[in-house]
């Protein structure tokens, strides 16, 4: 009786895009969240859960928003590889990245005054191998909150942009993205988009921009079914949770106020006429203005508790007014013009044992890049939900707390960490060498030594000269920079903007942007954009890209005059791997029984022996001899004979009708008595013993690929 009520109780919507149909359901499962629904596009299923705390926690000042995406390995049919743990477990990192998109898509689109904790589920609980689940997820997560009664000021919708042959495909397959020039994921709302996430191949910003315009009818689409299913079985937003945080800014309002007016006579003056060029001199100056305001507050007998919540209170206040001044007067706190970038170095060669190595500043902001080579062996072995494949190249990033002159616990990479390091993975991948061409395995690790400002773009400049000093020949130098706003919105619409180059610390307060943008100097590689507006217009977009396609330039011409192409060689210390093929039918000859032939050469030679299915072999070493001795062995286990060709063989074994000789390791041919001498031979041991070393020509081939050989014939010649 309960399954025919729920049943009943389900409402089912669809709409067609990009050729494909998309059905939702709500009020299917977990009907104890705030919010529920499934999404389904083909065989691929996701199940959005959304869920708001009832109480703020104390003293808590910011938006405590989490997404998880959560992978199940059952909804792909598979197991996970590990013969010990079969259960899920730590997120992959390639559902931390789906994660960070779906957040940055839908958090600018909290109220302020939201202080409640909100925690997104998406569960993917089926997996077709075709739609990938990531923007599915980004629509769910909208519908579930669109239902809710979660204060949320949606709905947004998202779409993957792929183009083949100069046309765009809407939400391309796997099989259509690994055609395509570029891989785009759009999010957004009423013409306005609030996040870009994707990478190219060298793809025009004119190019991207059609994409982005473009992507806009399909996004509104699911927008419009989203808002008709919000209006239809949506709850009533939970308006009382955003009026008791309200009372509480109120209560603070007076404070504000004198906030501003301290602000307003103190700030200018000492944070942007003295043009303060570092972080440390603007943390200085605000301690300063803190401690100078404190005492006029002390001076009015304002409560020691009163005064600690104004601190708190006051940075907030001063990043408004830092955009205010940009705003309005295009000033920057270190004197910068809105388009300039701060002063650049670039180096390589810096470390003697490694690889290769890349120095790059900007500002403040210092990137280490550091190159490993390894063999096609040490390639990482993915297995997630969504493939079992092999990884050749990586880059690690890395963000100590140092780098911002702080203290807190080393305990491996974040969240952050994952998505900065993959975008600089992203940026470069188009430039670098394929397999065929540079059959190594390579691994960069980008060390933050000090940040203040897009250490992720740093990471793709700095990694860009470390591949060109480890003598990589990649294709061109990649760049890249981050790019700011300053606005003012009214009724959730930008009224003024103004766009910054090289955004640093206290230029991303709110109604501000962090759009980062790489590439060479022939088109983007990859991009990434999150805001804290309620969406970017096509027109903000478009002389953003034509602003840091300017600062990408002279970055570039900085990087170009330090080394301006790869080096002719590799590091001495790196290994050398030489690469050939052969018979795949040869391939077990090499590996033997058990592999027993290849764990020997391997042993006897030091080298480390890599096979392909197809026959192609890579051997890897750091010495010449090394390597020479693994490729004599190997080529000499799969050499196919022909006839005509001379050896000198071992005599293996004696038969009444001929001799076997070894002429190559583990291949065998028959000395026939007839062939044995130019005379009649009227036993076998009359001309040879085993283990005596004999020439012989190869006089036939059966076609079972037994050898026949002539000693006699070697005997004419003598």
């Amino acid at each position: 009786m309960f399954e025919e009520k729920n049943a009943d109780l389900i409402q089912k919507f669809e709409l067609e895009i990009g050729e494909r149909n998309l059905i939702i359901k709500i009020n299917e499962f977990a009907n104890q969240a705030n919010g529920s629904c499934t999404v389904q596009c083909g065989g691929t299923v996701i199940l959005a859960t959304t869920v708001m705390s009832k109480n703020t926690r104390e003293g808590i000042d910011f938006f405590p928003l989490v997404v998880d995406f959560e992978e199940k390995f059952y909804a792909a049919g598979k197991m996970k590889g590990s013969r010990f743990i079969k259960r899920e477990g730590r997120a992959s990192d390639e559902a931390i990245l789906s994660s960070r998109l779906i957040d940055r898509a839908i958090r600018p689109l909290f109220d302020d005054q939201m202080k409640n904790d909100v925690q997104i589920v998406l569960t993917i609980l089926s997996f077709d191998k075709i739609n990938d689940p990531d923007v599915l997820s980004l629509i769910a997560a909208s519908i579930a909150l669109c239902v809710s009664d979660i204060p949320w000021n949606g709905p947004i919708a998202g779409i993957r942009l792929g183009m083949i042959d100069n046309k765009w495909i809407i939400n391309p397959t796997y099989e259509e993205r690994e055609k395509s020039c570029l891989d785009l994921v759009v999010a957004g709302n009423n013409n306005k988009v609030t996040m870009l996430e994707g990478d190219a191949e060298e793809v025009k910003e004119e190019q991207i921009i059609s994409g982005i315009e473009f992507s806009q009818k399909h996004i509104s689409k699911i927008n419009n079914l989203i808002q008709k299913i919000q209006k239809k079985i949506g709850k009533p937003k939970n308006l009382e949770i955003l009026k008791e945080n309200e009372e509480k800014k109120i209560e603070k309002q007076e404070l504000k106020e004198k906030i501003q007016k301290f602000l307003n006579k103190e700030l200018e003056k000492n944070l942007f006429d003295q043009k303060i060029n570092n972080k440390e001199g603007r943390k200085e100056t605000i301690c300063f203005l803190k401690e100078k305001f404190d005492k006029e507050l002390e001076n009015q007998e304002i409560s020691k508790e009163k005064r600690l919540k104004a601190m708190e209170m006051m940075l907030k206040i001063i990043e408004k007014e830092i955009s205010k001044i940009i705003l309005e007067k295009e000033k920057r706190v270190d004197g910068r013009k809105l388009t300039d970038i701060r002063p650049l170095e670039a180096k390589t060669g810096l470390l003697p044992f490694t690889h290769g190595s890349g120095l790059f500043r900007r500002g403040q902001t210092e990137i280490l890049a550091v190159v490993t080579l390894g063999s096609p062996g040490a390639e990482q072995f993915i297995d997630t939900m969504e493939q079992e494949a092999r990884k050749r190249f990586m880059l690690h990033y890395n963000f100590p707390p140092f780098s911002v002159g702080e203290i807190s616990p080393l305990r491996g990479p974040g969240r952050r960490d994952i998505g900065h390091g993959a975008l600089a993975e992203k940026a470069l991948l188009p430039v670098i060498p394929n397999k065929e061409e540079f059959p190594y395995t390579i691994r960069i690790v980008s060390e933050v030594l000090g940040s203040n400002g897009s250490s992720s773009m740093g990471s793709v400049c700095g990694a860009s000269l470390a591949l060109m000093d480890a003598g990589i020949p990649i294709k061109k130098a990649v760049a890249g920079i981050a790019m700011g706003m300053a606005s003012e919105e009214e009724n959730k619409e930008i009224k003024k903007y103004k766009i910054i180059t090289d955004l640093q610390d206290l230029e991303d307060g709110k109604g501000g942007m962090d759009f980062k943008i790489a590439g060479t100097k022939d088109g983007i590689t990859a991009i990434q954009m999150d805001t804290k507006t309620h969406g970017l217009t096509q027109e903000i977009i478009e002389k953003t890209f034509a602003q840091a396609l300017e600062a990408r330039l002279k970055i570039l011409e900085v990087m170009n005059n330090n080394i301006n192409s790869s080096r002719s060689d590799l590091s001495p210390y790196a290994p050398r791997v030489i690469s050939f093929k052969i018979n795949p039918d040869k391939i077990r000859d090499v590996i033997g029984s058990g592999g027993k032939v290849i764990n020997e050469i391997i042993k006897e030679t030091g080298a480390t022996i890599d096979i392909e299915d197809d026959g192609t072999i890579f051997i890897a070493s750091s010495d010449k001899e090394s390597i020479e001795k693994a490729v004599k062995w190997v080529k000499s286990l799969t050499y196919e004979p022909k006839v005509g060709e001379v050896f000198k063989g071992k005599v293996t074994r004696i038969l009444n009708f001929g001799a076997f000789v070894e002429i190559l390791p583990k291949q065998e041919g028959l000395v026939h008595i007839s062939e044995l001498a130019p005379f009649r031979v009227a036993k076998v041991e009359d001309v040879v013993n085993v283990g005596d070393i004999i020439s012989v020509e190869i006089i036939g081939i059966d076609e079972q690929g037994r050898i026949n050989l002539s000693h006699k014939r070697m005997m004419k010649r003598k």
